[in-house]
């Protein structure tokens, strides 16, 4: 009797030391708005309507410097909810869906192990799969009903509320009447003030304001539920945006984002300085859920490739946040970015292709037609420009002078060593990360059929130095490195040859020399090769022979394929013609589909149209 009432005991006093332990961990709410910079009044926005949001930064610490990895949604999550660039993982190209190890978990599955009660009300935008068993790992509830009022009597929660308030799609449809005066908005360098864009502009701020009720909505319920006081509060955005050249786009306008932090008295001792302060910290979203573990008191497993920015083990700081610009829905481009305290660096591999691809979801945005339009009258100033040509091989912002980034440094003398460092520093990162990024998409969805991206990039059969050597030639557009490209167009990995033939094209005319050695590779075991292959020989007088296996690719099982085939062909107006029956085969199998083949078909026969 007396050993079982010992050992009843024990267990009475265990459970209450567990209990005691759960209700000293901090809960964490995450409140996050969709497709928005800091459009505060707490960050400096004169014209921003956002009571709540600069309350809520009066009372706790307000981050200078936070960068998306991504400036969109898909790759973005992606990163947040694993804590590894999808650079690593393959899922960098919107909603590509690649599978991904199980090595790597969501990390609300480890503060759910801890004890935690975890909600997600109500995105899971993850880009990527498997998911649906990672999902219930991961959350206790997910759904638009979640809430952590279900959890059991004194057990932590992390619970994220989402809106998309202020999401792009907010612009699509003009409104009558505006809180905001499209005549008095902020228009950026970049934009011309057209009329539509004024509107949207202003119709803009009216969803950050009405984002801004929403956010005063959870904090309020969390006040009512006498929760605050043991709450950690987070707001932040998914990334940058909304308009034209700001979601998308490696610029400050797509990747910068606001983030405030509330702590309560409870646990001040957390936080890194006093209520209302700044924190000039660099911060990336690889950052955040090794930081979430660390507040929890949870171990930070070794795949997680951020720094935890506070809790215990907070003190390491990067000196470098870094982005990746893929396919954004049905057009092709790569981008590296690196930002630190002052510069933006960005290498573009596809300096052809210009900013202003046509991307049928963007230009639902009154805006982005009345910009083009003002580019074909040419009433544009050089900054207006710039989105409708090609892209630089290199760009370099002062961000501190020139927050629009219009003026590239990137040929300025003055500015050589701050290049070379930021080239460095960008180089390191992609080798790394094992980028596999570099590997064209249809490559990369085959690989995927078979193993994780993840697995293959640190496998032995992934040359990536060799890879990202030769990107970096093509992508220079130098003519002087045309004899290496066409030595490589017969190298024995296709990710090689698929980036010289990139390399021909940029080239152009001046890759006259290598004519022969492309017209071998259209036979390439790789059909993205053989894509490569024929856009540089279009611009070498091999027009028909370039459109005829184009035209083919249209049709190629792999979706990809198709979408790389009719991207090429958008670009060559009417010569494109022979392929527009196959554009129409494909819609026609799927008229309402959102599919990127059908939207890629859907623009070309846009273009196509009499």
């Amino acid at each position: 009797m007396i050993i079982h009432r010992l050992f009843l005991g024990i267990l009475i006093v265990g459970w209450c030391l567990c209990t005691y332990a759960q209700q000293e961990r901090p809960n964490i709410l995450w409140i996050v708005s969709e497709d928005n910079s800091p459009f505060l009044g707490c960050y400096g926005d004169t014209f921003a309507t956002t009571p709540r949001l600069d309350k809520l930064a009066s009372e706790g610490v307000r981050y200078k410097r936070v960068f998306s990895a991504a400036p969109v949604c898909a790759p973005s999550r992606s990163t947040l909810i694993t804590g590894v660039f999808p650079i690593s993982m393959g899922t960098e190209h919107m909603r590509s869906q690649y599978a991904i190890p199980d090595l790597i978990r969501l990390f609300p599955e480890y503060l759910r192990e801890a004890g935690y009660y975890t909600t997600n009300h109500a995105k899971t935008d993850y880009n990527l799969s498997p998911l649906e068993g990672r999902m219930g790992a991961a959350w206790d509830e997910s759904s638009n009903k979640a809430t952590y009022k279900n959890r059991k009597p004194g057990q932590p929660f992390f619970a994220i509320f989402n809106t998309a308030i202020s999401h792009e799609s907010s612009i699509h449809t003009p409104l009558d009447t505006l809180i905001h005066d499209p005549e008095k908005v902020p228009i950026p360098a970049y934009h011309p003030p057209t009329p539509e864009m004024k509107h949207d502009w202003a119709q803009y701020y009216d969803r950050i304001t009405q984002m801004d009720t929403w956010v005063g909505g959870i904090l309020d319920e969390l006040e009512r539920e006498g929760l605050a006081e043991n709450t950690i509060v987070f707001y932040y955005s998914d990334h940058g945006g909304v308009l034209g050249r700001s979601k998308r786009f490696l610029y400050e306008s797509g990747l910068h984002v606001p983030l405030i932090i509330r702590f309560p008295k409870k646990y001040a001792h957390l936080a890194p300085s006093a209520r209302g302060t700044w924190q000039d910290r660099i911060i990336s979203f690889v950052d955040f859920a090794p930081t979430l573990l660390n507040l929890a008191g949870v171990p930070i497993p070794e795949y997680m490739q951020g720094h935890p920015f506070l809790g215990k083990q907070s003190n390491k700081q990067s000196e470098y946040a870094f982005s990746f610009r893929g396919r954004m829905d049905e057009r092709f481009d790569l981008s590296r970015s690196v930002r630190d305290a002052k510069y933006r660096y960005t290498r573009n591999f596809m300096p052809h292709k210009i900013y202003g691809q046509y991307i049928e979801y963007l230009w639902r945005a009154p805006s982005m037609p009345s910009w083009e339009k003002a580019y074909r009258d040419g009433t544009l100033d050089a900054a207006q420009t710039a989105f409708w040509e090609h892209k630089p091989f290199e760009e370099l912002y002062d961000t501190d002078v020139d927050p629009d980034n219009v003026h590239n440094l990137a040929d300025d003398p003055n500015y050589k060593q701050v290049l070379e460092r930021m080239r460095g520093a960008l180089a390191t990162w992609m080798i790394a990360s094992r980028d596999v990024g570099l590997i064209p998409e249809p490559i990369m969805a085959d690989i995927s059929d078979i193993e994780p991206l993840y697995t293959f990039a640190r496998s032995g059969r992934y040359p990536l130095d060799r890879v990202l050597e030769t990107a970096t030639m093509a992508a220079s557009k130098n003519a002087r490195v045309l004899a290496s490209l066409t030595e490589r167009l017969q190298d024995s990995n296709p990710i090689v040859r698929y980036w010289a033939a990139t390399g021909c094209r940029i080239l152009e005319e001046e890759a006259a020399p290598a004519k022969s050695a492309l017209l071998r590779v259209l036979t390439d075991s790789e059909v993205s090769v053989q894509i490569a292959a024929a856009e540089a020989l279009y611009y070498l007088d091999e027009r028909d022979r370039a459109v005829e296996l184009l035209t083919r690719a249209v049709s190629d099982r792999n979706l990809m394929a198709r979408v790389q085939a009719l991207n090429v062909l958008q670009t060559m107006g009417s010569d494109a013609l022979p392929a527009l029956e196959a554009a129409r085969n494909l819609v026609a199998a799927d008229p309402k589909g959102n599919d990127y083949d059908v939207r890629a078909a859907r623009g070309l026969i846009m273009t196509l149209k009499p």
